[in-house]
């Protein structure tokens, strides 16, 4: 078995959903007492939230370079990146690491593809809604990709930061959150990417008719996947 290097803190709500899924995964495959091999380097979640909304995404990356050539020293053969937001510095984080950063939106991609979507929704972050380094991915991909109005946006940025980052799950705010899925969905939409790591905290495929996508969930089946091959 291969062993799962994750880079996790952003936030450690969602990052305890890697670590759990990951292991009853790789249980679930192989059975008995199996588990998942993982080495987690954790962040200080409110110095790279500082760094974002500062603009200072380099000083971010630094940071999380600096993890990924941990976990490459200490014997780790792939790595995760337990966030969709600071893949905008992917390339950053990956530099001088010889081990391979899985994309988060790659498995995204490949299931969408799976499903036959060519157009959908993307909730997360305002920085991955409205900035190119996460949408591009899915555009040279060929799949059309919508965001909510600006209000929206900014709601949803808002649960995201102050209510699911510290593990408070609203009612109000999944009926906000499925409030605006269906908007996109009425304007065209085939289904909704959650495209931050905590959506999945919120929303699951029970709650609406609308496929989702849980970026998520898809990261970790590509992890278990490797880590297995």
């Amino acid at each position: 078995m291969k062993k799962i290097g994750l880079i996790g803190g952003m936030s450690f709500e969602s990052t305890l959903t890697y670590y759990r899924l990951l292991n009853e995964k790789i249980n679930a495959r192989l059975g008995g007492l199996h588990s998942a091999k993982i080495m987690l380097e954790s962040v200080e979640f409110d110095e790279i939230a500082r760094y974002q909304r500062q603009n200072e995404w380099d000083k971010a990356a630094v940071i999380l370079n600096q993890c990924a050539r941990n976990l490459a020293a200490c014997g780790a053969d792939f790595i995760l990146l337990c966030t969709n937001t600071m893949h905008k510095v992917y390339p950053a984080v990956q530099h001088g690491v010889a081990i391979p950063l899985i994309h988060i939106a790659h498995g995204t991609i490949n299931a969408l593809h799976t499903a036959n979507m060519t157009k959908v929704g993307l909730l997360g972050t305002r920085y991955t809604m409205e900035q190119d380094f996460y949408r591009d991915e899915l555009i040279r991909a060929g799949i059309e990709v919508m965001v909510p109005a600006a209000d929206d946006r900014e709601l949803i940025n808002h649960v995201i930061f102050n209510e699911l980052c510290v593990g408070k799950i609203e009612q109000s705010s999944k009926a906000q959150f499925l409030r605006i899925a269906q908007r996109l969905a009425g304007d065209g939409a085939q289904g909704m990417i959650l495209g931050c790591t905590e959506i999945g905290l919120l929303l699951t495929a029970h709650d609406t008719d609308i496929p989702l996508f849980d970026t998520t969930l898809l990261h970790i089946d590509e992890a278990v996947r490797l880590a297995l091959a």
